[in-house]
């Protein structure tokens, strides 16, 4: 199944200047994203590949570490401002 979405003509032209050569689109935004490429996720919901499951896993902490990083990073630019 295929979906598309719409960015900005600017937004665009930045994945584009980092798309590598013979990737796609969707692989650009993936690896610009710090997301699973689409093989590994593959290979690790399908099971059996304990090395592909581990690197989901790592990938799913790091995003979750990124965001509470992010979190902390506004909640205290909020509370200086409010000082």
């Amino acid at each position: 199944m295929v979906k598309t979405i719409r960015v900005s003509q600017e937004f665009h032209e930045l994945v584009a200047a980092h798309k590598h050569e013979g990737e796609t689109m969707e692989e650009a935004l993936r690896r610009m994203l710090g997301g699973p490429s689409p093989e590994m996720l593959e290979r690790a919901l399908a099971g059996g590949d304990e090395d592909a499951a581990a690197e989901l896993r790592e990938i799913v902490e790091h995003g979750r570490e990124r965001s509470r990083d992010r979190a902390t990073e506004l909640r205290d630019r909020f509370e200086d401002a409010e000082s």
